[in-house]
């Protein structure tokens, strides 16, 4: 019997949600200065993670990666950031695990769009309570707009165009 077997399904997932999670954590970190603040690429690890892991899994990536991202780089909304990119990613899994099971890039797409609506109304009221103004995050809504338009562009293609769908089959 061969190591691969010895390790338990459980214990393969947990680390792949780690590395994901790490992914997570250093794109949430680095931002492409926009007009207001910063644009983050961590929406397309969130979004490929949730199509791949379970929904336990995608929360942990997609929520507590997040949280953690802005714990350690910019703490003021990181309980915006756990709320938001994990309810982001159970709504992506679950879907692409359990809508239109024929049609697999389907409903990880439908996740996708939805879990983007999630994430820019989420981030907007986020923004609005954190920063107690309504205006900040009005200024903001163009760029969480094109954030999770990232996500749900790049994730998919990633999982399903680059294949990391086969990859993490064999290795999960």
């Amino acid at each position: 019997m061969n190591n691969h077997n010895n390790i338990s399904v459980h214990t393969r997932k947990l680390c792949l949600a780690a590395v994901l999670m790490s992914c997570n954590i250093i794109l949430s970190s680095i931002g492409v200065p926009v007009p207001g603040g910063h644009l983050y690429f961590n929406d397309t690890v969130i979004v490929a993670s949730a199509i791949l892991l379970d929904p336990f899994y995608a929360f942990l990536v997609g929520g507590v990666g997040a949280f953690l991202g802005d714990f350690f780089f910019y703490p003021a909304p990181m309980f915006v950031s756990l709320v938001t990119h994990g309810l982001q990613a159970l709504v992506i899994s679950w879907c692409a695990h359990h809508l239109m099971k024929d049609h697999k890039a389907a409903a990880a797409m439908v996740g996708a769009i939805l879990g983007g609506i999630i994430m820019v109304i989420g981030y907007s009221l986020g923004r609005a309570y954190v920063y107690a103004t309504p205006e900040y995050a009005i200024i903001k809504l163009p760029f969480e707009i094109l954030q999770a338009s990232l996500g749900i562009v790049f994730g998919p293609l990633l999982v399903f165009k680059a294949h990391l769908n086969r990859l993490f089959e064999k290795i999960a």
